[in-house]
């Protein structure tokens, strides 16, 4: 008995997890879409802020001590709200892909 509800729990971990890493994954492709389509223009790929625009711009580094150390929702808000010369992506973004943004966002490589 112990061995067939071993293998069933084991049966019902392998399909838990072939459901939702592929979901993960297409999120971080989502969220990669999303971020070379909006944010590489000013902030560049590796989102050091290190382009023409950036620099014109004078974005933040987004691998910074100073942006990592924004809360979630911060980040969030300035994505979603815009500041600065950043503009407002409220109404282009739905929430889920802002909030996979600023997964991605944590993710960049530190400074």
């Amino acid at each position: 008995m112990n061995q067939r509800l071993r293998f069933a729990s084991s049966a019902v971990l392998l399909a838990a997890a072939a459901l939702t890493i592929p979901a993960l994954l297409h999120a971080q492709g989502d969220a990669d879409k999303t971020f070379k389509t909006n944010c590489v223009l000013c902030h560049a790929a590796d989102g050091s802020g290190n382009t023409s625009s950036g620099k014109a711009f004078k974005v933040p580094d987004l691998r910074s001590a100073d942006v990592q150390k924004m809360s979630d929702s911060q980040i969030s808000d300035v994505i979603t709200q815009g500041k600065n010369k950043m503009p407002a992506f409220g109404k282009k973004l739905k929430p889920d892909n802002i909030k996979q943004l600023v997964a991605f966002i944590r993710t960049l490589p530190t400074k």
